[in-house]
């Protein structure tokens, strides 16, 4: 190859890159933007994933998809509605006795409390100074806040709306059975290029089910686990850390510390002892890790294995572009992306610096090759 065909490789490879770049910072932007309708249809995509496998077993044993899907949608939305009932009472008690919390959360740590205080009133000292030096003239407009009730309703609402939409989507998405996979394999020309598209379908429909699925036993068997612990310690409204714990696990790394602060929080103000207080976060402590350490690896196996790098990365960055919606949906699209990796060869890198991978074992054997 010329110098001159070397250059125009170099700069096309250059250009690629940039223009790659430039394409991943405008869909970032839109997903920003277009959350509330691009949100639901993740949503219903993940679920039908996740319950394709029941559909289609049952279809080959003659139970029509639509029939299947209409169970399937009506169990989980009822199983949602029930939990949310549920969980209804006591988060209100908690949202109104909010500020007793605060109160006696404060009194509890008044050692500590004190010197954030004096921080704070030197901090209101330099503000009332850098006030009176601005111009007196000068109107000053202040924007009221929604209190914490309208929030939480307007929460309530846009999650219910999302929830909805979702569901019906999915409905349509396991009713229609396998015709999005025939359309996917027509519109290729090329064999090979069929069978590849429906082994990266079928793959990522298996690896979102399977994932999803033992996830979500293994986070209820965590919520049970929690609840009756820290009923028998005494903490109040178990069922609802029961739920605290369910929910946020699906969070990997962070879930369990919030829970776990959280706990802590209501832990110092309902019991009188801190010595005893500290009983629950120490449990709670010990059931994540257990969780995390031993069941999960057992019951998902080594196949879903990811970097915890990429999965801790991938958790903020979907945090910080969905919110707590994004963080759920995190690790879902980390699996989506390894799974399309490991099947499309110019991606192979990109999917074995994903996946989770014994450095030790990989690396020793070279080491002792070169020594020998």
């Amino acid at each position: 190859m010329s110098d001159p065909e070397a250059a125009l490789a170099t700069h096309t490879v250059a250009i690629r890159r940039y223009l790659g770049f430039i394409a991943f910072f405008c869909a970032c932007i839109a997903l920003f933007f277009a959350k509330q309708v691009v949100l639901p249809f993740v949503l219903a995509i993940l679920l039908a994933l996740t319950l394709s496998p029941v559909t289609r077993s049952l279809a080959r044993l003659g139970v029509p998809p639509f029939f299947t899907a209409v169970i399937l949608i009506a169990g989980v939305a009822t199983t949602v509605a029930a939990g949310g009932y549920l969980l209804s009472g006591p988060v209100s008690d908690w949202i109104d006795d909010a500020p007793n919390i605060q109160r006696e959360l404060e009194q509890r740590l008044r050692g500590v409390t004190q010197s954030i205080e004096t921080v704070k009133k030197a901090s209101d000292h330099v503000e009332e100074l850098a006030e009176t030096a601005t111009d007196p003239g000068v109107v000053k407009v202040a924007i009221e806040q929604p209190g914490i009730v309208a929030s939480a309703m307007l929460n309530v609402a846009s999650f219910a709306t999302t929830a909805l939409v979702a569901l019906i989507l999915a409905l349509f998405l396991l009713a229609s059975g396998d015709m999005l996979y025939v359309k996917l394999v027509e519109s290729f020309s090329r064999l090979s290029d069929k069978k590849r598209a429906l082994k990266i379908a079928y793959g990522v429909e298996e690896s979102i089910s399977r994932y999803l699925l033992s996830i979500t036993l293994i986070n209820a068997g965590l919520g049970l686990v929690v609840g009756v612990g820290l009923a028998l310690i005494g903490m109040p409204q178990p069922i609802v850390w029961g739920a605290v714990a369910f929910l946020f696990n699906f969070l990997p790394y962070v879930g369990a510390v919030a829970g776990i602060g959280l706990a802590t929080i209501v832990a110092i103000v309902s019991f009188d002892s801190f010595g005893y207080a500290m009983l629950v976060p120490v449990f709670y402590f010990i059931a994540t890790s257990i969780e995390g350490h031993v069941v999960t690896p057992v019951l998902v196996g080594r196949r879903l294995e990811l970097n915890a790098v990429m999965i801790f990365a991938t958790v903020v960055f979907w945090a910080w572009l969905w919110g707590f919606a994004g963080a759920l949906l995190a690790v879902p699209f980390l699996v989506c992306l390894k799974v399309l990796c490991d099947n499309v060869p110019g991606l192979s890198v990109i999917g074995n610096f994903l996946g989770s991978s014994d450095i030790r074992g990989r690396y020793d054997p070279l080491r002792n090759e070169a020594d020998a």
